[in-house]
């Protein structure tokens, strides 16, 4: 069965993005975006988000010239600052300490970019986590458990982080693990995709 004449094509390496996007059952294919991931000077978390989804979606469809194109980025922020992908140990029981008994945006930015066209779609999708107060212990069990050094923020909400957490607020919680697929399914279907 045909789903558009277009090729879909997500421009990420995540395998979060891709497990999320196989959900939707439309063969798509991957391919690794070339930017410069850091925030320009007194730019929004949220701009930042979007510029990075926009700048990725274009960069990998310069190789695919009859395709609609996935860019995806989230920055994770409150008050104190930015909360990047920790690496090591150390500095995600550092951003978990930081946000417990907090509240924490990802804003993920998302794009389609129709290689053919020329159109682009972008729209910017917040989601607000609320965080219990934690314990040294908590935090060190919880890192134990779940390999959270590649996630921003350092809770899976899809993994056990979701026990760290009071409440999730947004629109889609798919925004929170990295790909928005309520906005990609009518950013799709704009594109005369049908979906499902």
């Amino acid at each position: 069965m045909s789903h558009s004449a277009h090729k879909l094509v997500l421009a990420s390496t995540s395998s979060y993005r891709r497990e999320l996007l196989a959900r939707l059952q439309i063969p798509f294919e991957v391919a690794a975006p070339e930017v410069d991931e850091s925030a320009l000077a007194g730019e929004s978390p949220g701009a930042t988000a979007e510029r990075l989804a926009e700048a990725k979606a274009r960069d990998v469809g310069m190789r695919f010239p009859n395709a609609l194109v996935i860019g995806s980025d989230q920055i994770a922020y409150n008050a104190g600052g930015r909360f990047g992908k920790p690496g090591t140990r150390d500095k995600a029981a550092a951003q978990l300490r930081a946000m417990s008994g907090g509240s924490i945006f990802f804003h993920t930015g998302l794009c389609l970019f129709n290689t053919a066209t020329g159109n682009v779609q972008l729209r910017g999708i917040p989601v607000e986590v609320g965080f219990r107060t934690l314990t040294e212990a908590e935090i060190q069990r919880y890192l134990d458990r779940e390999d959270a050094l590649n996630c921003a923020g350092s809770a899976k909400s899809e993994g056990l982080g979701i026990a760290l957490m009071r409440y999730l607020r947004g629109d889609d919680p798919n925004a929170l693990i990295g790909l928005p697929l309520i906005a990609l399914c009518d950013m799709l279907r704009a594109e005369g995709m049908t979906v499902p």
